[in-house]
């Protein structure tokens, strides 16, 4: 049986000066025109047949032990021992060590064999074996070369740390840092079982453009654009909503969309330019119809990606399988101590809030000063997932206002961990109300944003006018939400590629 020895790697660095990269690029390169010249281009290798993954050979051992596999991966490490060596090498599904000698392959292949770099794809032919030392290992037969790193990988023992590289430099962060892809087959998980769970419960996937002929008046800030042939601006999304009402409108009675979303906003690690949202809507519900979902949905969630109701996110224990629900009014008053009730009149409010020291407009209303105290007092002690509802008609200008209080719309968002996950509403579908609302909306935006285009979005109105059924919206962010799910501090952490500020 082959007998590992302790030899470190050949060529792993963590920082190397610009003379040494310098040195080693010229080095690899080298070794690549020597290859070409003897007519062995790695790069021309269109193929490889490998049948078996590195995690397969370690759970089915019993099985494969001593029968001839295929794999191919990246050369990770190598121990030398003269006639010998022994190699790690990382697939898809995980690394697997194999046992290189010169009596297998021939003494030519293995001399250009120990000419091959760290960071370098091969395809390996052998047979399965467990050393001395009862390491699961592939017997080398056969091996060649697929493909040449030119660039060092990162110091093995110290791996790729910086969080700005990591970021920039995905496809690296991927190689030397096999948990960080934990995250990403979570993600696609995460999407696969909201599909599933929405798929189950009659709903369609549907897409919506991304590319929009206006700016609508929501405050968030959209990108723009310019279509050469129609010669005029178009605005990347904002939201998917107002096309998937649109099909409600159709008669497509239960929609969503797994959209992307663009806003030309601020960074920081719960915002990205970009992020991915889910928006369903449900015919003949409400805002209530879609709290039940929201709780089964994350309930059922937590329990498949991390086998438990109660996680733990950033040090904090978190039980998913209890939400509890409080109206903004009722919030306000359990973290605050000042209830809207007491507020007679708009002043009365705009006193109050001066008393507690919150900032409001001049022109504050009671809705509006009751939206700034929940941001003062009530966010930042939202633990545990929370259902706030029934929220002011100021903010909330596509929301069904309450028949018994229309002050207050049939509007909640949900809270984990102080942080707001999602939003939803018993739509507005009176034509009449919901064009005054967006004419006003859209005038406000101008007067805040005098250069802006915000326009009224009158299809949509007509829509409504052919009568919308009572609908239940909801949208949420799935960035957030694998942030949760995995653990993650910043929405960079699960975004294969999230948007950076050039180096230059």
């Amino acid at each position: 049986m082959a007998e590992e020895k302790n030899v470190q790697n050949t060529e792993e660095v963590e920082e190397i000066s610009a003379e040494e990269l310098s040195d080693i690029l010229r080095v690899r390169r080298e070794k690549l025109a020597d290859l070409q010249a003897k007519g062995e281009n790695p790069f021309e290798k269109v193929k490889f047949d490998f049948d078996t993954y590195t995690s397969e050979i370690r759970e089915r051992f019993e099985e494969l032990e001593n029968k001839d596999v295929k794999i191919a991966g990246r050369l990770m490490s190598r121990r030398d021992m003269g006639k010998a060596n022994f190699i790690d090498v990382a697939d898809e599904k995980g690394r697997l060590q194999c046992y290189v000698r010169i009596d297998e392959i021939g003494e030519e292949a293995f001399e250009g064999f120990k000419k091959w770099d760290i960071g370098d794809i091969v395809g390996i032919s052998g047979f399965v074996f467990r050393t001395r030392r009862g390491e699961i290992s592939v017997h080398v037969k056969e091996i060649e070369l697929l493909a040449k790193s030119l660039l060092p990988l990162p110091e093995k023992f110290h791996g790729l740390k910086d969080q700005e590289t990591r970021y920039r430099q995905r496809y690296v962060d991927l190689i030397v840092n096999p948990d960080v892809k934990d995250t990403f087959v979570k993600r696609s998980m995460i999407l696969k079982e909201i599909r599933n769970y929405l798929d189950s419960k009659g709903f369609l996937e549907v897409d919506t453009p991304i590319l929009v002929p206006l700016e609508i008046g929501a405050s968030a800030r959209p990108f723009v654009t310019h279509h050469n042939t129609l010669d005029m601006d178009m605005y990347l999304r904002i939201e998917t909503e107002l096309y998937l009402k649109r099909l409600i409108v159709g008669g497509m009675h239960r929609v969503y969309e797994v959209g992307r979303i663009f806003r030309n906003e601020g960074m920081d690690p719960k915002h990205n330019p970009e992020f991915t949202s889910i928006e369903l809507y449900q015919a003949f519900t409400d805002y209530k119809g879609m709290m039940d979902l929201v709780e089964e949905l994350n309930t059922m969630l937590a329990e498949k990606i991390c086998g438990s109701k109660v996680i733990t996110y950033q040090g904090k224990e978190i039980d998913m399988g209890h939400w509890e629900r409080m109206t903004m009014v009722e919030a306000v008053k359990k973290y605050s101590g000042c209830d809207y009730n007491d507020w007679a009149t708009d002043e009365d409010a705009r006193a109050c809030a001066k008393k507690m020291h919150v900032e409001v407009p001049e022109n504050a209303t009671k809705g509006t000063v009751l939206v700034e105290f929940f941001d003062a007092f009530v966010e930042e002690n939202l633990i545990q997932p929370t259902f706030i509802y029934d929220y002011p008609v100021e903010n909330s200008p596509l929301a069904k206002r309450k028949a018994d209080d229309p002050a207050f719309t049939e509007r909640f968002e949900y809270f984990i961990n102080a942080t707001e996950f999602g939003n939803a509403f018993s739509e507005l579908n009176d034509p009449i109300d919901q064009k005054e609302r967006f004419e006003k909306q859209v005038a406000a935006k101008k007067k805040e944003e005098p250069n802006c285009n915000a326009e009224v979005d009158y299809d949509y109105v007509t829509a409504l006018e052919y009568g919308m059924p009572p609908t239940g919206g909801l949208g949420f962010g799935i960035d957030r939400l694998v942030m949760l799910l995995t653990d993650s501090a910043s929405i960079r952490d699960v975004l294969l590629f999230p948007t950076m500020k050039p180096l230059d």
